[in-house]
């Protein structure tokens, strides 16, 4: 009974009203073939790889970057017009910005846009699902593939540098149990504690 009322109240807290940011890409034949991200005002986050994915990956994303999403947002008049461009190109999958606000709701499907603010957004939300995937495979190689663990550090450093991920602080967790876990490699525990280090050290 007790665990039903704490999932009923995390439903609840997660079907507020808004204001909240929808993005989900669907390419048949890619990997993951459908990816969602939706971002909350306050910077809770989820990534799921499933429309009816009942167990998404949640992580919080600072208030500078929320804030900046929000406001591309706010250019794109709430997904209130087209974005799709005139020239023909490629498939490329299709994209869906939606913006949800109490009774407000918005949206825009294309498959690729020239429109400066909405390259910048799905950019955005891109580096969002990016940042999921690799707290993912970090967590599973932790779990399931030690020998894999220095793959994954060294895909997630590499991230970091280029400035692809978002809400750093959710591979905290993981990350200090490789560098303090003596049953992990030297090399792993020692990559493992740099990048740790780095990401403290972006922290306000």
């Amino acid at each position: 009974m007790k665990w039903s009322l704490i999932l009923l109240a995390a439903s609840a807290l997660w079907a507020g009203d808004g204001p909240r940011l929808f993005y989900s890409r669907a390419f048949p034949g890619s990997t993951p073939a459908y990816l969602q991200v939706t971002l909350e005002k306050s910077g809770d986050a989820e990534y799921r790889e499933a429309a009816d994915d009942d167990q998404p990956l949640t992580f919080h994303v600072n208030e500078s970057d929320t804030s900046e999403m929000f406001g591309l947002a706010e250019k794109l008049e709430y997904f209130k017009r087209p974005l799709e461009a005139p020239v023909k190109v490629a498939f490329m999958g299709t994209k869906t910005f939606r913006y949800e606000n109490g009774a407000q709701k918005s949206e825009v499907k294309f498959n690729y846009s020239e429109d400066p603010s909405a390259r910048a957004l799905q950019d955005w939300c891109e580096r969002m699902a990016e940042s999921a995937e690799h707290r993912i495979e970090l967590e599973r190689a932790a779990k399931y593939d030690r020998l894999g663990v220095v793959k994954a550090l060294i895909l997630l450093e590499s991230a970091l540098e280029r400035k692809r991920l978002v809400g750093l602080e959710q591979y905290l967790p993981t990350l200090d149990r490789i560098a303090n876990n003596e049953n992990f490699m030297h090399t792993a525990r020692a990559r493992a504690a740099e990048i740790a280090e780095a990401i403290r050290k972006t922290q306000p």
